[in-house]
């Protein structure tokens, strides 16, 4: 039997088909899992994969809203939109964003603190655009422009800004709207609706009208589908939803009367408040000094910002709304009624006045403001001739617990609940407030201050106005307002009657009687100086005093600083028989309020009765206006400069100083080195003299 071997040939190519068969598995079963993946992807990650195509090409462009406008009563408008040219970065289209926001500098002017600022802005919008200059100038527009190609993912763009065109005058009503900050931005970031409002939005209300009725007047945002490729450039329009604008809002203040109240502040520190005393409307409402609120819109400069906050008068500070002042004699009507609702005395009571008043078995005098006292005074005599031991018998009968009670009723020691955010409530003092305050028991010579508006108790010019004006239409109660009327989607509540009434025991004649003795302090009593016979007007004055005198000592304003001078108060209404406008004026440290807030109170009468419908104060043309801004900003710059200077000198005092003191620490430590080396060589002579003996 023959055994065949196979030879090399044959094994070689049974091998070499082996490897051919190992390889086709392997590929073929490559190409399975290749084919398995092409088909999972195209079946079950479609959707995923489709979507971030589309996101890729199609960008969603927020088109933010209109703010709505405000106006006055009679259509002036007090807060503005206009165009302006703005820089807008879009942080998904640049690589280096503090690169890029570095070589933008020197074009826009960028701060070191704006540039924190747009990181920290780009950081919690993510990829949202972001202004990062607005208001530019045409330089700016041109130097950008030449510039263009090198600065992907930044545009200039057309925006509406906020323009407050009366400046000052209505800042601490109005407010002003500002650039959204970090903590404003992390609270809207919590909540998707209010992000979804906020979307292309760079501006929110910080203060006044424009914090209050902020969602109000916001409106709400459209948005634009666009395609584009990827560059960023825009290639189509695929679809868009218009922004709905917010709703305007007019006042019920009125130009004429604000611009006639500042008018009669000026160069003062102090507040006028008007109220329409049929509804509550806020007819006037000054603080001055005042503020332009224009610089705050874009972002004001910290120079600009540093003279406002340092300025010794604050102009920043609302004194009509957050001012707690004594309100000193102006309370005295509405503490009257609280005798006639307590019994605790007729219109045809007396007391005897001598000029003091001492509490049983106490020799301690609580003095009247007139020397040798009134004599025999009875209510409508208190009133007139402002008696203060009138008021410190009688508070003293009724008790400080009742007196709390009743002037609480006229709003005091608690907001008035005005459409106006941050107002403080001031304080009506009770045992228990003190209490709670202080940890200490009431004292009866307390409830004697008090009963003046003076010691602890405190309001503000807006509370004195709102009493004053409950006062004038016999005890119905008001929450003053300053939103007469909303035009637009969002829906507003509006206030436009009394809300209420002051319980009390007693007549319509009574509040008539308290007319009469209000009518007759201006006809020949404290406000006598301001009567006329065109109208009926009601008044009561006030001195609040701010510097305490000791017992036996008289008031010397000569002798002591002017910011320690009594505040100066009237409050009234007119006309006395159809009251149309009640108004409280304060005049910080200006003395006598018969003589200083009393006058400023008839002139916005005249204005408010006489004037009004005849011959109205109107707002300056556009031409005028700029031409008093370009004034204003000249003022503002020599304002800056000058304390520039001041610090300057200041400094350079200083160090004019110091050097003197190092010139005399060096000369100490030269006489101090000359005189061991004196004391080091007269021992060495001595040494040697010892030494050679």
């Amino acid at each position: 039997m023959t055994s065949s071997r196979p030879n090399d040939s044959d094994i070689s190519t049974r091998v070499f088909v082996r490897r051919v068969i190992v390889a086709s598995l392997f590929v073929l079963i490559g190409m399975i899992g290749l084919f398995a993946r092409y088909g999972f992807l195209q079946v079950h990650q479609y959707n995923k994969y489709q979507t971030n195509a589309d996101n890729n090409r199609i960008k969603l462009i927020s088109d933010p809203p209109s703010r709505g406008y405000i106006y006055d009563r009679n259509g002036v408008l007090l807060a503005d939109n206009v165009p302006v040219f703005s820089a807008v970065i879009s942080p998904d289209e640049i690589e280096d964003l503090a690169y890029t926001l570095k070589l933008l500098t020197p074009i826009f002017g960028l701060t070191d603190e704006e540039i924190t600022d747009i990181l920290a802005r780009i950081d919690k919008s993510k990829n949202d655009p972001i202004t990062i200059k607005m208001d530019l100038t045409e330089e700016q527009i041109a130097q950008f422009s030449e510039r263009k190609p090198f600065f992907r993912g930044v545009s200039i763009q057309t925006k509406l800004t906020r323009v407050y065109p009366h400046d000052e005058l209505f800042a601490h009503v109005i407010g002003y709207v500002g650039r959204i900050n970090d903590k404003e931005a992390k609270k809207i970031a919590e909540d998707d609706y209010k992000k979804a409002l906020y979307a292309g939005t760079d501006l929110i209300g910080k203060i006044g009208i424009e914090a209050q009725y902020e969602e109000v007047l916001l409106g709400k945002p459209g948005y634009q589908s666009v395609e584009a490729n990827a560059h960023g450039e825009i290639l189509r329009q695929l679809d868009t939803k218009p922004p709905v604008a917010g709703n305007d809002l007019y006042l019920s203040l009125d130009y004429g009367l604000q611009m006639a109240a500042q008018k009669q502040l000026a160069g003062r520190r102090g507040a006028i408040v008007a109220l329409d005393p049929k509804n509550g409307d806020v007819l006037a409402f000054v603080s001055n000094p005042s503020y332009d609120p224009n610089p705050f819109v874009s972002g004001i400069s910290s120079k600009e910002y540093g003279m406002l906050r340092d300025d010794i008068d604050q102009p920043l500070y609302n004194r009509a709304l957050q001012g707690l002042y004594p309100p000193a004699s102006t309370i005295k009507p509405f503490e009257s009624m609280g005798f006639l609702h307590y019994g605790i005395m007729g219109w045809n009571d007396t007391i005897f006045d001598p000029g003091y008043f001492s509490l049983p078995g106490d020799s301690h005098r609580f003095r009247d403001w007139k020397k040798g006292g009134h004599g025999t005074v009875n209510m409508s005599k208190s009133i007139i001739m402002s008696v203060d031991t009138y008021y410190y018998k009688n508070a003293h009968r009724m008790g400080i617990d009742k007196l709390h009670d009743w002037m609480s009723s006229f709003g005091f020691g608690k907001k008035t609940g005005i459409d106006l955010p941050n107002e403080k409530g001031g304080i009506m003092p009770s045992p228990k407030w003190k209490m709670d305050t202080y940890g200490k028991e009431w004292l009866p010579g307390e409830t004697i201050s008090v009963s003046i508006g003076q010691g602890a108790f405190l309001a503000s010019p807006l509370q004195v106005a709102n009493a004053t004006a409950m006062t004038a239409i016999k005890g119905k109660h008001l929450t003053p307002h300053l939103l007469k009327r909303s035009e637009g989607q969002a829906p507003v509540t509006i206030i436009d009657k009394p809300d209420g009434v002051i319980p009390f025991n007693g007549t319509e004649a009574d509040w008539d009687r308290m007319h009469t003795a209000m009518e007759d302090t201006v006809k020949r009593g404290t406000a006598k100086n301001i009567y006329t016979t065109r109208y009926r007007m009601a008044g009561k004055t006030g001195t609040a005093q701010v510097k305490s005198i000791a017992q036996g000592k008289s008031y010397n304003k000569a002798a002591i600083s002017s910011r320690h001078w009594d505040h100066a108060w009237f409050s009234g209404f007119a006309p006395v028989d159809d009251p149309q406008i009640a108004i409280a004026v304060i005049v910080e440290n200006g003395g006598g309020g018969g003589k200083v807030a009393a006058p400023i109170g008839r002139a916005l009468f005249d204005y408010w009765i006489l004037q009004r419908e005849t011959n109205p104060i109107t707002p300056p043309s556009d031409e005028e206006l700029v031409k008093i801004r370009a004034a204003k900003r000249e003022a503002i710059k020599a304002k800056i400069a000058k304390a520039e200077a001041e610090k300057a000198r200041a400094k350079a005092e200083e160090e004019r100083k110091k050097a003197e003191e190092e010139a005399k620490r060096q000369e100490a430590l030269r006489k101090q080195e000359e005189a061991r080396r004196k004391e080091a060589e007269r021992k060495a002579k001595e040494a040697n003299k010892s030494a050679r003996a």
